[in-house]
């Protein structure tokens, strides 16, 4: 018996424009109505997610920065989060240096929307991002006393998988995630968190907080960073406009304008 379900926002729960399909809303309510918890877990911030998502929208738990974070929807209270202590927050700026890549540095938890930037390349999908959180960005300055961070965003050019790799390498230290661009959809977002945090990891958190075991839970997704949770998750769906490397691995649904995850939903009530 299904007890909840983690699914991906953007391009996964939500359709290309942002916005909710009737279908996946009343799929939500039919969750709720049978007890079935739902956990949108996305790589999106608090703040960032609040522009797409209403109190009244039928989930329970909000996991936010890929896992970072857990927040409870309803009551608005943040009941798990972490950081990156000052010493590896210095030692990775310190790499992303040397690797003469784009980067950004997040405040913590719940000030992460705010982050300091340091640019070698100034990348389109690079300059959008400062553009898009103008009022919240600021300049790294490399002088100041080391800072704790929530996480550190490097973006790559869309064919720099072995830059990627080699920089996921020097950060073994941390954990380091791959995630496509949501504003080009082309560029790699190379995105560093505390050694346990991953949308996965955080998934078992909260399993165990609330008593469900891993044979209990449906994960969907769309991109790289829904790998981990797609690994722990007892039913795994990717909807039909996720990385061609996944469609290889997972059960593949409808697309996200297609409404593949009321295709999941349909699948958990006929069992």
């Amino acid at each position: 018996m299904i007890k909840a379900v983690f699914t991906d926002l953007d391009k996964t729960l939500l359709k290309d424009n942002g916005t909710f399909s009737e279908a996946n809303l009343n799929s939500m309510k039919m969750l709720k109505d049978n007890g079935i918890i739902l956990i949108i877990a996305t790589g999106r911030n608090i703040l960032s997610a609040k522009k797409v998502l209403i109190t009244e929208h039928p989930f329970e738990y909000l996991m936010f920065s890929s896992g970072a974070g857990f927040l409870n929807w309803q009551t608005k209270n943040i009941i798990y989060e972490n950081h990156i202590n000052k010493e590896d927050t210095k030692r990775a700026i310190e790499i992303l240096l040397e690797y003469d890549v784009d980067f950004m540095v997040h405040d913590i938890i719940p000030e992460n929307h705010k982050f300091r930037y340091w640019s070698h390349h100034s990348l389109p999908d690079f300059k959008r991002r400062i553009e898009l959180y103008k009022e919240f960005a600021q300049p790294l300055k490399l002088k100041t006393s080391p800072i704790k961070s929530t996480q550190l965003l490097a973006i790559l050019k869309q064919n720099d998988e072995k830059k990627f790799e080699s920089i996921k390498n020097e950060l073994s230290f941390l954990k380091v995630i791959r995630a496509t661009s949501p504003l080009d959809n082309n560029s790699i977002w190379l995105e560093v968190f505390p050694k346990n945090i991953s949308k996965g990891h955080s998934a078992i958190w909260l399993c165990k907080k609330l008593n469900i075991g891993l044979n209990e839970i449906v994960g969907i997704g769309n991109d790289f960073n829904d790998v981990d949770l797609l690994e722990i998750t007892h039913q795994s769906f990717v909807v039909a406009n996720a990385h061609k490397d996944l469609r290889q691995k997972y059960n593949v649904v409808a697309s996200n304008e297609d409404d593949g995850f009321t295709e999941v939903v349909m699948k958990i009530k006929k069992k």
